[in-house]
């Protein structure tokens, strides 16, 4: 049985931190929409602390982290942003009381590591969504279905199958994934996703299309990609080419490694690296529905 969170209500109070590289931007206008949401902000230190690259060291961004999970008052955490510097980290933290009281972690890119390690230890679903930085150029739909997946209101999505790529069926599955580069680099460690019989969600920004490629083979080659029941690629921003053109697309890239497979595949999902970053619960079992006009996720909870 899936020990889910328990959803927002008005007047709950939200902890914002930073795991990872820190942030330079004034981030009023984002707070701004958290509190209009009736939510009460709590800022950690790392929100606003910088070592080098990172929000604050090692032990600053751990015990934020820490504290907000051991925190009863606290009923979500949102990152602050991604970067790099959640993987130095996650072996240093202690998650009992946060497996005997869940709250909702949002974040997306470096944050795949955290939400991969709760998937892989304890099964609790987490939000992949807008982080308070990405705030600030989020479009209105991105920051109403998260919106909607904190508060328990209607997260299904669904949007047009415009991609020649896509394999059209239907599969259910417990939604997990996140960024390639962070799932790639996580493989064999205890924060490791189990894919088997999962719908893989995957996501990247500014990699080089050969990198891509053997990040997908690794995870071919890891018998990953083998185990799921449906793909759900979303944006890949940003892409670099060598000199000369590696020369596939990124349809083209992933096609190859899944040839042999059956299960439903769907480009252009509205998640990532891209304004349009729509929320996406791991964790959580949908039903996953591919046809020539469009794409849906359903949530079966």
């Amino acid at each position: 049985m899936i020990n889910t969170p328990t959803y927002l209500k008005k007047g709950d109070k939200v902890a914002v931190l930073c795991p990872a590289s820190y942030i330079k931007e004034d981030l009023s206008p984002a707070f701004d929409i958290l509190t209009s949401w009736g939510l009460e902000l709590e800022i950690y230190p790392s929100t606003y602390a910088q070592s080098h690259q990172f929000a604050g060291d090692d032990d600053l961004r751990a015990n934020d982290l820490q504290r907000a999970l051991d925190d009863p008052s606290i009923k979500a955490i949102i990152a602050g942003r991604g970067g790099y510097g959640s993987v130095r980290i996650i072996d240093r933290l202690d998650f009992s009381n946060f497996v005997k009281s869940p709250k909702w972690l949002v974040g997306f890119s470096d944050i795949t590591a955290i939400h991969s390690h709760i998937q892989r230890q304890y099964q609790i679903p987490t939000i992949h969504g807008q982080m308070v930085k990405s705030f600030l150029d989020a479009s209105p739909a991105s920051l109403s279905t998260l919106k909607a997946a904190l508060f328990g209101e209607n997260k299904d999505l669904i949007y047009a199958s415009t991609s020649s790529a896509q394999r059209l069926g239907i599969a259910k599955g417990v939604l997990t994934g996140g960024n390639l580069a962070i799932l790639q680099s996580i493989l064999a460690s205890d924060s490791d996703v189990d894919y088997t019989g999962k719908i893989l969600f995957l996501e990247d920004v500014g990699e080089s299309y050969y990198n891509v490629d053997r990040m997908l083979w690794t995870l071919k080659r890891a018998k990953k990609i083998d185990k799921i029941t449906g793909l759900i690629i979303g944006g890949f921003t940003e892409m670099k080419d060598s000199d000369p053109a590696f020369g596939q697309t990124i349809e083209e890239i992933i096609g190859s490694k899944i040839q042999e497979l059956d299960y439903p595949v769907a480009f252009g999902c509205p998640a990532g690296h891209i304004d349009d970053n729509r929320a996406l619960v791991f964790g959580e079992e949908i039903e996953f529905r591919v046809t020539v006009e469009n794409v849906s996720i359903t949530y079966l909870s």
